[in-house]
């Protein structure tokens, strides 16, 4: 099995290139650049469809024949503002111009022709809160199963707060077992505040076949092929995160694990 904890490739450029076949998977790709104002990214797409995300900064974006123009408003990803997003569909080839510093994340998944290009956000996107006291966290749902934006891509957002926990109670959602679970793997793309911080994710299965703790830094990447995956984020530094889900049905339904489940219970009761 790959290395679940992926470091980025340097501070410029394109700093990951997660492939199905660099993951040992099926579903999901994730990248990433970070460009300084002037510099481009162009790629096809092929046979996968493609949402970017302007995590930070602003750059002219095309696809497909569409001039999309300049997009991005939030400077630092923890301002919190709903991010822009542009997605496109497989067969096309895109561009990327950015304009400032620009942090640009790049999901893929296997497309179906099913959508055009368009920009998906930020309208449509708002700030959502889940959770309580130490598990609070809050959400930008970009791309879940709620929003007709895509074939197979669902992508979203998390901020968590500093000393508090995410993804949690740990989940996991890796059987094709409709409508109890959906199998969908899954990338983490981390940012700390401030930058030196650190956080913990461990991705782990209930029979201990695979279970793997990760001290993660900013720009790391957490590969979750299977089992729970919770984070936690120590006090005096929030946690950001970039999810990517795929696979073979766009839903997400996880199952909580046994021993945690009572935390959920409680919580919404």
């Amino acid at each position: 099995m790959p290395n679940l904890l992926v470091k980025p490739a340097g501070t410029g450029g394109k700093v990951h290139d997660i492939t199905p076949k660099s993951a040992g998977w099926g579903y999901v790709g994730f990248s990433l650049y970070r460009l300084k104002p002037g510099e481009t990214a162009t790629e096809e797409t092929g046979d996968r469809e493609v949402i970017l995300v302007l995590v930070e900064g602003k750059a002219e974006i095309a696809a497909e024949e569409k001039d999309f123009g300049e997009l991005g408003e939030r400077m630092d990803v923890f301002e919190r503002l709903p991010p822009h997003a542009v997605y496109i569909p497989n067969g096309s080839r895109w561009s990327a111009k950015a304009t400032t510093e620009c942090t640009l994340a790049v999901c893929s998944a296997p497309g179906e022709g099913g959508h055009d290009a368009q920009v998906i956000g930020p309208a449509g996107i708002s700030l959502a809160e889940r959770g309580k006291d130490a598990n609070t966290r809050y959400i930008h749902a970009i791309a879940m199963e709620e929003r007709d934006v895509a074939d197979s891509l669902l992508v979203t957002e998390v901020f968590t707060p500093q000393g508090n926990w995410s993804s949690y109670p740990p989940h996991r959602h890796d059987e094709d077992n409709y409508p109890e679970m959906t199998y969908l793997e899954e990338t983490y793309y981390h940012r700390l505040n401030p930058a030196q911080g650190f956080g913990f994710q461990r991705v782990f299965t209930e029979d201990g076949e695979l279970d793997e703790t990760m001290a993660v830094s900013n720009h790391d990447v957490v590969l979750v092929p299977r089992g729970h995956h919770p984070c936690g984020s120590p006090y005096g530094y929030e946690m950001y995160y970039l999810n990517v889900m795929a696979g073979p049905r766009r839903a997400w339904r996880f199952q909580n694990h046994p021993d945690h489940d009572w935390i959920f219970q409680r919580d919404s009761a």
